[in-house]
């Protein structure tokens, strides 16, 4: 039996570089373009690692010429002609070539595209395992990258993906995910635990890199948590934390792995702080990682004088204004901006902001008898509240003064009429009857005239009242402007007695208040109209009165705003029974009358900034409830995605399903502007019989604005 012919293959023939040409032959037609150059940098490092394919060009009669056709290694012949353009070659220095017979009985056409076409690319696993390799031994990541012609960054991508467990890349290697997946559980270095993650999803059709993501640091803290923002990412680390990294995702800067450890530094960093505050002579300092909204509620707030700017802080803040206007009307009109103009604009405001950030000085002996909150700012700063008094540190009240022409003003400015001079005579006279009675018994002779006694001071003052509130209710502008009065003492003087009018701002006081609350948006916002009346108040409680007169109309009722705001109680508080403040039908009837409210300023919560977070609502409901949420903001289809993951990762994916949809949980909602009800909260919040939903018309504006004419009061 014949034995089968045996393949033999050509050995590779030296030629010099001048006498090889490129043959129309070659199927490539598409120059390679920047490739040649990177192609022949790896020639000069390495040689040329693949042999040219050639065939010798034929004369008129068929004979050698001594020139050879390249129908298979034009990019190859491109670059060595460039490395002897740069003269790193000679112009004739020999090249390993295979020859083929240039009649041989396969066409060049055929030798060009199958060089082309057989070829497989490297499998991105062999190539992550390769650079791995080099490394191991040695090797740099920027010597990687220059070698092989790609980015630093490029190369650590590489080995990142090359340290995964070892199991998942032999799953991705054999298909069995996609590159994105494999990516994503590079968030973590504990391959033990990716292999637990993979178990979970390793069944589903299309797993989600998202959710790997989540799933591998949910118990790490991000980067731009405001902890790490406060100690400081470099403060952690040098105390022994490590930080992981997504090196394909925008993952901003990472995650920290050591909860514990960061929250020791926070602790440890915030005591210190606390201790450096309460060195400046405070009474008291209340230091907490956050305090609950408007932590100064019913404390006197001292009024300090702020520091001037010193020249050279004006000259530097003018500097900072002309730089920040000559960058952005250099940049306003380009399509894109480098970095590094936005970092420095960020820069030059938060300098700016720095210096307009005046330091406040308080007189000495207030600082004794008042203290000052301590907390870290959304943005990771540290938050100082100073100067606020609680009740039972107050001083002893000094006796009211005797001063006949600043009462006759207070109440001129007040009263009708020419009833001034009573209430201003009467007012000492009561005064001084009350408080100086025995200390007269003593001094004046037996013949004197001797005060009027407690009880018929107390009977006249009684007629003297009604009076005067028959008169107050024949002035409407005069009640505005008293009334705007108690709201400013109550809201911005704690206790303040510097009113006759027994009523006042009860600010609301959120039970059970949930984290975050004092830094949501809407709480910042109100936050930030609280400093900015309290600097433009006078210092003291007497002044107030005087003050608002002076107010423009759109200041008072802006004021008034603000104050009455602060009242507004919308809060569905726990209840059990009558607590002696409150009950379940006085709730009801509050949450009823919030909706009138609500439908009045046409309130939007969700532009509000309000959202359905896994760390908030959705981690407080169980399972069936975000389905039922999800199905009715999206649609079932929606629910029955995610109605199989766990309850954390359900209420991840609910998140990310329900942030844009404009949903509301029912508490939230308001009737008649979120969309009806359902039947069971409509049974929730009993109907208020008194209520239609319409405005009364003394707020609706019906007969007038409803609002007094400021020059009037000054007038009456």
């Amino acid at each position: 039996m014949a034995s089968k012919q045996k393949i033999t293959l050509d050995q590779p023939q030296a030629i010099p570089l001048d006498r090889l040409r490129l043959s129309d032959a070659n199927v490539r037609r598409v120059r390679p373009g920047e490739s040649v150059a990177e192609l022949a940098d790896s020639i000069a490092r390495r040689g040329l690692l693949h042999n040219l394919n050639v065939r010798p060009i034929l004369d008129g009669e068929g004979k050698g010429t001594g020139d050879y056709e390249i129908p298979a290694g034009g990019r190859r012949y491109r670059a060595l002609q460039l490395l002897v353009k740069q003269k790193r070659l000679a112009k004739d220095a020999l090249i390993p070539c295979r020859v083929r017979a240039a009649n041989d009985d396969i066409l060049a056409e055929e030798d060009s595209l199958a060089e082309n076409a057989d070829r497989v690319n490297l499998h991105p696993l062999d190539q992550f395992r390769g650079m791995q390799a080099l490394a191991e031994k040695g090797k740099g990541i920027e010597d990687i990258a220059a070698h092989f012609f790609v980015t630093a960054a490029v190369v650590r991508q590489r080995l990142k993906l090359a340290s995964v467990s070892p199991k998942l890349l032999d799953i991705y290697g054999d298909d069995g995910m996609s590159l994105e997946l494999l990516m994503a559980f590079t968030v973590s270095d504990d391959a033990e635990r990716q292999i637990q993650v993979w178990d979970m999803i390793a069944g589903a059709s299309h797993p989600s890199p998202t959710w790997v993501r989540q799933k591998l640091t949910e118990n790490s803290v991000r980067v731009s948590d405001k902890r790490v923002r406060f100690i400081g990412l470099d403060a952690y680390v040098e105390a022994g934390g490590s930080v992981v990294r997504d090196l394909f995702e925008s993952d901003h800067g990472g995650w920290l792995t050591d909860v514990g450890l960061l929250d020791r530094l926070v602790a440890e960093k915030l005591e210190a702080d606390a201790l450096r505050i309460g060195s400046e002579g405070w009474k008291w300092i209340d230091a907490a990682l956050e305090h609950v909204f408007n932590p100064g509620r019913g404390l006197r707030a001292l009024a300090g004088d702020e520091v001037a700017m010193t020249a050279e802080e004006e000259k530097r803040a003018a500097e900072l204004e002309a730089e920040g206007e000559a960058l952005s009307d250099e940049w306003s009109d380009a399509d894109d901006v480098p970095d590094e103009v936005h970092a420095r604009l960020e820069e030059i405001d938060a300098e700016i902001g720095r210096i307009n950030d005046r330091p406040i000085v308080y007189d000495p002996a207030e600082i004794a008898i008042a203290g000052a909150f301590v907390s870290i700012d959304v943005d990771g700063r540290l938050r100082v509240e100073r100067g606020y008094v609680k009740p039972e540190d107050e001083p002893d009240a000094e006796p009211a003064e005797d001063d006949g022409d600043a009462n006759g003003g207070d109440a001129g400015a007040g009263g009708t009429d020419g009833s001034e001079g009573t209430v201003g005579s009467g007012s000492a006279a009561a005064s001084a009857s009350v408080a100086g009675a025995a200390a007269a018994e003593a001094d004046e002779p037996e013949d004197a005239l001797k005060p009027l006694s407690d009880r018929l001071v107390s009977d006249l003052t009684a007629w003297r009242t009604l009076a005067l509130q028959e008169a107050f209710a024949l002035s409407p502008a005069t009640a505005y402007v008293a009334v705007l009065h108690a709201f400013v003492l109550s809201c911005f003087f704690g206790y303040s007695r510097e009113s006759c009018l027994q009523t006042s701002i009860n600010s609301v006081h959120f039970s059970n208040a949930p984290a975050g609350l004092r830094d949501c948006a809407p709480g910042q916002a109100i936050a930030a109209r609280i400093d900015e009346w309290r600097g433009r108040l006078p210092k003291t409680d007497r002044e107030v009165w005087d003050w608002l007169l002076d107010l423009s109309d759109e200041d008072r009722a802006n004021l008034f705003a603000h104050c009455a705001s602060l009242g507004v109680n919308a809060q569905a508080e726990i209840v059990r029974g009558y607590d002696g403040r409150v009950s379940a039908h006085g709730i009801a009837r509050r949450i009823a009358h919030s909706d009138v409210l609500a439908r009045a300023v046409d309130l939007d919560v969700v532009a509000a900034g309000w959202r359905p977070t896994a760390d908030g609502y959705l981690s407080a409901v169980p399972k069936p409830r975000i389905l039922a949420d999800v199905a009715e903001a999206r649609g079932e289809n929606f629910a029955g995605m995610i109605d199989h993951l766990k309850k954390g990762d359900m209420a991840r994916e609910a998140e990310r399903l329900l942030e844009d949809a404009g949903w509301l949980p029912e508490p939230m909602r308001t009737p008649g502007l979120e969309g009806p009800p359902t039947s069971e909260a409509e049974a929730a919040v009993p109907a208020n019989d008194d209520t239609d939903g319409e405005l009364p018309a003394f707020l609706a504006g019906e007969g007038g604005d409803g609002l007094p004419d400021p020059d009037a009061v000054a007038a009456e």
